[in-house]
């Protein structure tokens, strides 16, 4: 299979240009979506031989990985792996996601990082437990970390999906709508690596958001 990485970013001057070098060095087209970022984060992705999507200004990591998909689509790649900019994925993990994926037959194989939840922010634990519990029962497939941004996607699943979300709730709606179409979904141990960062989820807000989008697709 002719595999690459796409990378939704945003302000991940920091950690942006280890994780494109690493990644490169295994061989691995990097794509990075610098989604309006005001550091140097595509000029560092950009030093180390990542090929650069930008955004004049901050759209969203839903809308970054659209745009990602629909570049990676027309260079004919067969998968894609979707991992974060901020260093939180082990790039060791990278061959777990090619190998599952290999050995299972699966059209999308996604991190699972509840296993070892000692590092994991408490609210960031809780949240992801219950909406794997209802996303889990949507797909009618047992997936014990929906909300793992870390996850490798067949260009099939891709092409069947009609993306409508901008921000974190696409990350539900890829597995959701892939299950509909009746595409098989596997899950995978990652590490979780937590530096003392702050959370990009707001919880109010972002529970609020997900309810309404949960409505949303129940009532197809």
């Amino acid at each position: 299979m002719k595999n690459c990485i796409l990378i939704p970013s945003y302000n991940e001057s920091r950690t942006i240009g280890a994780i494109t070098k690493e990644l490169k060095a295994r061989g691995l087209t990097v794509y990075v979506v610098d989604d309006g970022s005001t550091d140097r984060t595509a000029d560092i992705a950009a030093l180390q031989g990542a090929v650069i999507i930008a955004h004049d200004k901050n759209k969203g990591k839903g809308a970054s990985l659209i745009e990602g998909f629909d570049r990676i689509l027309k260079e004919n790649f067969d998968a894609v792996l979707v991992m974060d900019g901020d260093g939180q994925h082990a790039i060791d993990d990278v061959d777990s996601f090619f190998n599952k994926m290999a050995q299972t037959g699966a059209d999308i194989v996604i991190g699972n990082r509840m296993l070892d939840t000692a590092s994991m922010p408490l609210v960031r634990k809780i949240t992801n437990k219950m909406m794997s519990r209802i996303i889990s029962k949507m797909c009618k497939q047992t997936i014990p970390d929906t909300q793992c941004g870390f996850k490798l996607i067949k260009r099939n699943v891709l092409e069947s999906i009609k993306f409508e979300f901008s921000n974190f709730e696409i990350e539900s709606e890829i597995l959701i709508k892939a299950a509909k179409n009746g595409f098989k979904i596997e899950s995978v141990p990652v590490k979780t690596v937590y530096q003392g960062e702050t959370s990009k989820i707001k919880p109010i807000f972002d529970t609020i958001r997900f309810l309404s989008f949960l409505f949303r697709m129940a009532g197809r």
